[in-house]
């Protein structure tokens, strides 16, 4: 029996589903069984997450979970990961990464650039917020919390007049032709390792970690190597308004990040590529280059 964390979001249990699946596929006849647990920021709504302490708090109970031995396999969505792993525990299978990128759903089916001069816009994400005010500084950002049901309740009832959520999640939940744009073109990248699910265990269970094995994408291990070096460097949490994204084109990695202010008037941008290989090194030097350039000064302004 293997016992996989979960949280109780219809999400996260779309994700922990999915891997059951995987799981039973690659090794027919085992048994899952799902441990459902609520979170402290599935608890904490009424505040923005970089003010309670970041998405480090949706990990926390399954972490707990892992260690005391009350679950085998935590699945998380990755960007909720933070770059330093917690002791005693490894994340090192990722399955194949989805849709990357942001989506902008909004009332009437209007694009970013067709939003009216003072429309709310709500997201809970500093990287979203600044990039949007980057582009479009005549809008008004609010603070949206809560799952997807949740965040595309409260713009149907015209708290928002346009949230921004991730593709990925939309479209496992089956709620794809809810996107009215996707937010992909220049002056936008998602979060660091957006669209990827991965598995965590203890590092002392050898057995949990070579069942997992056959569950495991390479290429996306890469370009999440890649990106994940830039957050680690930077001590990026999602109190920093990172954004990031690394492509594999034919053995080598292409990465792209930027660091906005809040505000978005400050921007600081910085690329390179090197091969798979030097997916890590090539991430730490992208970090490096965006310190250079004045990363730094934004970030201690925070």
């Amino acid at each position: 029996m293997i016992r996989i964390a979960t949280r109780k979001s219809a999400l996260a249990l779309w994700q922990a589903n999915h891997v059951h699946a995987l799981l039973q596929e690659a090794h027919p006849g085992i048994e899952v069984e799902l441990v459902k647990i609520v979170t402290e920021g599935d608890r904490i709504l009424d505040r923005p997450l970089a003010k309670i302490g970041g998405k480090g708090l949706f990990l926390k109970e399954l972490e707990r979970a892992l260690l005391n031995g009350d679950a085998d396999l935590a699945v998380h969505s990755m960007k909720d990961v933070p770059a330093e792993m917690t002791a005693g525990l490894v994340l090192d299978t990722v399955l194949p990464r989805a849709n990357p990128f942001d989506a902008l759903v909004s009332r009437g089916e209007k694009t970013l650039a067709e939003l009216a001069a003072g429309s709310c816009v709500g997201t809970s994400s500093l990287r979203r917020q600044s990039q949007l005010l980057a582009l479009r500084p005549d809008l008004v950002v609010t603070d949206l919390r809560g799952n997807v049901d949740t965040r595309l309740r409260k713009l149907d009832e015209g708290q928002y007049d346009a949230i921004i959520l991730a593709c990925a999640g939309l479209e496992r939940l089956g709620l794809d032709e809810r996107i009215t744009e996707q937010l992909d073109g220049p002056g936008w990248l998602p979060a660091s390792t957006q669209g990827i699910i991965g598995l965590q265990c203890r590092t002392d269970d050898s057995g949990m970690r070579e069942l997992i094995k056959p569950l495991a994408d390479d290429a996306t291990a890469v370009v999440a190597g890649a990106e994940r070096a830039v957050a680690r460097v930077l001590g990026a949490t999602c109190q920093v308004p990172l954004a990031v994204h690394a492509e594999l084109r034919g053995g080598n990695v292409e990465l792209e990040a930027v660091v906005c202010s809040p505000d978005g008037r400050d921007i600081v941008k910085a690329n390179g590529t090197a091969t798979a290989g030097n997916a890590v090194a090539l991430g730490e030097q992208v970090a490096a280059d965006l310190l250079v350039n004045g990363a730094g000064q934004i970030i201690d302004a925070l």
